[in-house]
Protein backbone atom coordinates (compact mmCIF):
# COMPACT_ATOMS: atom_id res chain seq x y z
CA UNK A 1 0.00 0.00 0.00
CA UNK A 2 1.42 3.48 -1.25
CA UNK A 3 -0.61 5.63 1.24
CA UNK A 4 0.32 6.22 4.89
CA UNK A 5 -1.12 8.54 7.08
CA UNK A 6 1.05 9.18 10.17
CA UNK A 7 -1.33 10.08 13.02
CA UNK A 8 -2.48 9.48 16.27
CA UNK A 9 -6.26 8.70 17.11
CA UNK A 10 -6.84 10.95 19.94
CA UNK A 11 -5.44 14.06 17.74
CA UNK A 12 -8.56 16.58 16.91
CA UNK A 13 -6.06 17.49 13.43
CA UNK A 14 -5.70 13.47 12.64
CA UNK A 15 -9.08 13.06 13.53
CA UNK A 16 -10.13 16.16 10.91
CA UNK A 17 -7.71 13.55 7.91
CA UNK A 18 -9.38 10.37 8.72
CA UNK A 19 -12.94 11.35 8.64
CA UNK A 20 -12.06 12.80 4.78
CA UNK A 21 -10.53 9.04 4.36
CA UNK A 22 -13.18 7.39 5.93
CA UNK A 23 -15.51 9.01 4.38
CA UNK A 24 -14.38 8.09 1.03
CA UNK A 25 -13.42 4.65 2.20
CA UNK A 26 -9.92 5.47 1.45
CA UNK A 27 -7.49 2.13 1.41
CA UNK A 28 -4.16 3.61 4.12
CA UNK A 29 -1.81 2.28 6.12
CA UNK A 30 -2.36 3.95 9.40
CA UNK A 31 1.02 4.65 11.23
CA UNK A 32 -0.01 5.01 14.99
CA UNK A 33 2.02 7.52 16.33
CA UNK A 34 1.36 6.67 19.81
CA UNK A 35 4.06 4.99 22.86
CA UNK A 36 7.61 6.02 24.05
CA UNK A 37 10.26 5.28 21.01
CA UNK A 38 8.11 4.83 18.56
CA UNK A 39 9.72 3.87 15.01
CA UNK A 40 6.72 5.80 13.28
CA UNK A 41 7.57 8.84 15.24
CA UNK A 42 11.30 8.39 14.11
CA UNK A 43 9.98 7.92 10.76
CA UNK A 44 7.54 11.02 10.39
CA UNK A 45 10.61 12.86 12.12
CA UNK A 46 12.50 12.46 8.86
CA UNK A 47 9.84 13.57 6.84
CA UNK A 48 8.96 16.49 8.72
CA UNK A 49 11.70 17.69 11.02
CA UNK A 50 9.22 19.96 12.89
CA UNK A 51 6.91 16.55 14.20
CA UNK A 52 4.04 17.81 13.73
CA UNK A 53 1.17 15.43 12.93
CA UNK A 54 -0.76 14.21 10.77
CA UNK A 55 1.34 13.94 7.71
CA UNK A 56 0.85 11.73 4.38
CA UNK A 57 2.80 9.96 2.37
CA UNK A 58 2.62 8.59 -1.07
CA UNK A 59 6.00 7.25 -2.31
CA UNK A 60 8.59 9.66 -1.70
CA UNK A 61 6.29 12.51 -1.05
CA UNK A 62 5.14 13.91 2.03
CA UNK A 63 1.83 15.95 2.55
CA UNK A 64 1.49 18.42 5.70
CA UNK A 65 -1.20 20.50 7.07
CA UNK A 66 -4.85 18.66 7.67
CA UNK A 67 -6.47 20.92 4.86
CA UNK A 68 -4.14 20.26 2.07
CA UNK A 69 -4.24 16.55 2.99
CA UNK A 70 -7.63 16.25 2.22
CA UNK A 71 -7.09 18.61 -0.88
CA UNK A 72 -4.62 16.37 -1.96
CA UNK A 73 -6.51 13.33 -1.40
CA UNK A 74 -8.99 14.92 -3.25
CA UNK A 75 -7.34 15.29 -6.53
CA UNK A 76 -5.28 12.24 -6.56
CA UNK A 77 -7.81 9.92 -4.70
CA UNK A 78 -11.28 10.81 -5.34
CA UNK A 79 -14.44 9.07 -3.95
CA UNK A 80 -18.27 9.45 -3.87
CA UNK A 81 -17.93 12.58 -1.26
CA UNK A 82 -16.80 15.51 -2.85
CA UNK A 83 -15.30 17.32 0.34
CA UNK A 84 -14.50 20.65 -1.51
CA UNK A 85 -17.16 21.58 -3.93
CA UNK A 86 -16.85 21.85 -7.24
CA UNK A 87 -18.68 25.39 -7.52
CA UNK A 88 -15.96 28.05 -6.82
CA UNK A 89 -18.10 29.98 -4.49
CA UNK A 90 -19.04 27.34 -2.62
CA UNK A 91 -15.67 25.69 -2.43
CA UNK A 92 -14.35 29.17 -0.89
CA UNK A 93 -17.08 28.63 1.51
CA UNK A 94 -15.63 25.33 2.54
CA UNK A 95 -12.12 26.75 3.12
CA UNK A 96 -13.50 29.95 5.01
CA UNK A 97 -14.93 27.30 7.08
CA UNK A 98 -12.57 25.03 7.84
CA UNK A 99 -10.15 28.06 8.58
CA UNK A 100 -12.62 28.88 11.36
CA UNK A 101 -12.84 26.02 12.72
CA UNK A 102 -9.21 25.32 12.79
CA UNK A 103 -8.53 29.10 13.77
CA UNK A 104 -10.95 30.21 16.17
CA UNK A 105 -12.01 26.76 17.70
CA UNK A 106 -9.10 24.90 17.46
CA UNK A 107 -7.17 27.57 18.34
CA UNK A 108 -8.47 28.20 21.88
CA UNK A 109 -8.79 24.49 22.67
CA UNK A 110 -4.92 24.86 21.86
CA UNK A 111 -4.55 27.38 24.24
CA UNK A 112 -6.32 25.89 26.96
CA UNK A 113 -4.96 22.72 26.75
CA UNK A 114 -1.37 23.55 25.91
CA UNK A 115 -1.55 25.85 29.60
CA UNK A 116 -3.16 22.77 31.63
CA UNK A 117 0.20 20.48 30.15
CA UNK A 118 2.81 23.73 31.70
CA UNK A 119 3.79 23.77 34.99
CA UNK A 120 1.43 25.09 37.59
CA UNK A 121 4.07 28.50 37.89
CA UNK A 122 4.35 28.57 34.57
CA UNK A 123 0.82 28.90 33.44
CA UNK A 124 -0.88 31.95 32.12
CA UNK A 125 -4.34 32.96 33.25
CA UNK A 126 -4.69 35.86 31.43
CA UNK A 127 -4.10 33.53 28.44
CA UNK A 128 -6.52 31.25 29.31
CA UNK A 129 -9.08 33.92 30.14
CA UNK A 130 -8.82 35.51 26.89
CA UNK A 131 -9.11 31.97 24.88
CA UNK A 132 -12.76 31.50 26.83
CA UNK A 133 -13.55 34.65 25.28
CA UNK A 134 -13.07 34.06 21.70
CA UNK A 135 -14.74 30.64 22.48
CA UNK A 136 -17.72 32.80 22.98
CA UNK A 137 -17.46 34.53 20.17
CA UNK A 138 -16.98 31.86 17.97
CA UNK A 139 -20.25 29.79 19.84
CA UNK A 140 -22.19 32.86 19.21
CA UNK A 141 -21.29 33.39 15.75
CA UNK A 142 -21.80 29.59 14.58
CA UNK A 143 -25.21 29.85 16.60
CA UNK A 144 -26.40 32.14 14.61
CA UNK A 145 -24.85 30.92 10.98
CA UNK A 146 -25.93 26.54 11.59
CA UNK A 147 -29.52 28.38 12.16
CA UNK A 148 -30.97 26.83 9.19
CA UNK A 149 -28.38 24.82 7.96
CA UNK A 150 -27.92 20.83 8.43
CA UNK A 151 -23.79 20.87 7.79
CA UNK A 152 -21.41 23.78 8.48
CA UNK A 153 -21.87 24.78 4.21
CA UNK A 154 -25.30 23.42 4.16
CA UNK A 155 -26.59 20.68 2.75
CA UNK A 156 -23.24 18.78 2.15
CA UNK A 157 -20.89 16.99 4.07
CA UNK A 158 -17.64 19.03 3.29
CA UNK A 159 -14.25 19.57 4.59
CA UNK A 160 -15.37 22.30 6.78
CA UNK A 161 -17.28 19.64 8.88
CA UNK A 162 -14.03 17.51 9.05
CA UNK A 163 -12.72 20.30 10.52
CA UNK A 164 -15.37 20.95 12.72
CA UNK A 165 -16.37 17.68 14.15
CA UNK A 166 -13.25 16.93 16.09
CA UNK A 167 -12.73 20.72 17.29
CA UNK A 168 -16.42 21.22 18.68
CA UNK A 169 -15.70 17.81 19.96
CA UNK A 170 -12.92 18.76 21.88
CA UNK A 171 -13.63 22.39 22.57
CA UNK A 172 -16.87 21.29 24.45
CA UNK A 173 -15.14 19.23 26.76
CA UNK A 174 -12.55 22.24 27.64
CA UNK A 175 -15.46 25.22 27.37
CA UNK A 176 -18.85 23.47 27.54
CA UNK A 177 -21.26 24.63 24.58
CA UNK A 178 -24.85 26.18 26.81
CA UNK A 179 -27.80 25.68 26.25
CA UNK A 180 -28.13 29.07 24.90
CA UNK A 181 -26.82 27.79 21.18
CA UNK A 182 -29.18 25.21 20.50
CA UNK A 183 -28.42 25.10 16.96
CA UNK A 184 -24.84 24.56 17.51
CA UNK A 185 -25.17 21.61 20.27
CA UNK A 186 -27.57 20.16 17.65
CA UNK A 187 -24.62 20.43 14.83
CA UNK A 188 -22.29 18.87 16.83
CA UNK A 189 -24.82 15.93 17.56
CA UNK A 190 -25.34 15.15 13.92
CA UNK A 191 -21.44 15.69 13.50
CA UNK A 192 -21.29 12.87 16.64
CA UNK A 193 -23.72 10.45 14.54
CA UNK A 194 -21.57 10.74 11.14
CA UNK A 195 -20.31 7.52 10.56
CA UNK A 196 -16.49 8.64 9.95
CA UNK A 197 -16.62 10.79 13.00
CA UNK A 198 -18.11 8.20 15.07
CA UNK A 199 -15.09 5.76 13.72
CA UNK A 200 -12.36 8.43 14.57
CA UNK A 201 -14.36 8.74 18.17
CA UNK A 202 -14.13 5.30 18.98
CA UNK A 203 -10.57 4.24 17.68
CA UNK A 204 -9.29 7.33 20.33
CA UNK A 205 -11.64 6.17 23.23
CA UNK A 206 -8.36 4.60 24.92
CA UNK A 207 -6.69 7.35 25.27
CA UNK A 208 -9.51 9.36 26.72
CA UNK A 209 -6.63 9.76 30.21
CA UNK A 210 -4.55 11.81 28.05
CA UNK A 211 -6.67 14.53 28.14
CA UNK A 212 -5.16 17.39 30.66
CA UNK A 213 -8.44 18.37 31.43
CA UNK A 214 -10.15 15.45 32.31
CA UNK A 215 -12.31 14.00 30.00
CA UNK A 216 -16.31 14.07 30.71
CA UNK A 217 -17.76 10.88 31.33
CA UNK A 218 -19.73 11.60 28.35
CA UNK A 219 -19.49 11.37 24.16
Amino acid sequence: MNLSLYAHPFSSYCQKVLIALYENETAFEYRNLDGADNPAMRELETRWPLRRFPILVENNRTVIETSIIIEYLQIHHPGPVRLIPRDPDAALEARTLDRFFDNYVSGPLQTIVGNQLRPPALRDPHGTDQARQLFDRAYAWLENTMQDRRWACGDSFTLADCAAAPSLFYADWTHPISDAHPALLAYRQRLLARPSFARAVEEARPYRSYFPLGAPDRD
